[in-house]
């Protein structure tokens, strides 16, 4: 378990930039180090932001797009091209401005697919491709992801983990299928805490007022039962992305003043 740093920024929308800048470098180290990089994606309105700034972003062109491997942490059980699901958002924030392989692009299952609206057998099927891709240098049945970005909710929830949900209980599981969301829609597919923590760089972010609750409850020593934003951490690195507002109700002596 990793040491929570944070990283405060003035707004949300120097928070993207930042974000996507310390991406670009993370996937191009990894690249250079491996190969190839392997990255989680996260939805959601900081989740895009990212992307979109990254879309903008110069430096992008220093990524070798064609080893690149993107997953997702996770998705709206919902069919193909919806506008909700989280990789529709992403393809149009960035994904398909961008040189990518096809078959390294791991889209979560539709409801529409080919395992109909049985999001079990959805969440067993990406449970299986991430372990096809595992090597046995990883740890466990997923593999080992460069980063895992995760938003976090004004209820501290993570991926489609939420508060007091069976999804944050489980232990033996990478991806489940969660029902009775209290966040439309009800049906999602979500990786577990497990899978999560297999990553070797777990970012968090949050932006805006509506977050600062959160934020500060996640990172006060709370339980992830009643948080889970608080059981998401890297093997080597956690990292809390914030903005001013998403950062207002923690003790300054938690970041630097410089980070502000």
């Amino acid at each position: 378990m990793s040491t929570p740093q944070l990283v405060v920024h003035r707004d949300k929308e120097l928070m993207a930039q930042a974000a996507a800048a310390r991406l670009i470098t993370r996937i191009v180290d990894a690249q250079a180090s491996t190969g190839s990089a392997s990255v989680v994606l996260t939805g959601g309105r900081n989740g895009n932001g990212v992307l979109a700034a990254l879309a903008a972003a110069p430096a992008r062109d220093a990524i070798d797009w064609g080893r690149l491997d993107l997953w997702w942490g996770d998705e709206r059980f919902l069919p193909e091209g919806d506008p909700e699901r989280n990789v529709t958002q992403a393809r149009e924030a960035l994904l398909d401005s961008v040189p990518l392989d096809p078959e390294r692009v791991h889209a979560m299952p539709a409801s529409d697919g080919p395992h109909g609206a049985d999001a079990e057998a959805a969440a067993e099927a990406y449970a299986q491709e991430l372990a096809r891709a595992a090597g046995p240098e990883n740890h466990g049945a997923v593999p080992t992801f460069d980063v895992l970005m995760l938003g976090v909710g004004p209820d501290t929830h993570v991926a489609s983990l939420f508060p007091e949900h069976p999804g944050v209980r489980e232990t033996e599981r990478t991806v489940i299928g969660v029902h009775g969301s209290p966040k439309p829609p009800p049906t999602r597919i979500s990786l577990t805490l497990p899978a999560i923590r297999s990553a070797r760089e777990v970012w968090l972010l949050a932006a805006g007022e509506d977050k600062a609750n959160a934020v500060a409850m996640a990172l006060s020593g709370a339980g992830e039962i009643q948080a889970p934003a608080a059981g998401a951490y890297g093997r080597a690195r956690t990292l809390w992305l914030l903005d001013t507002p998403a950062a207002s109700q923690l003790p300054r002596s938690l970041y630097p003043p410089a980070s502000a």
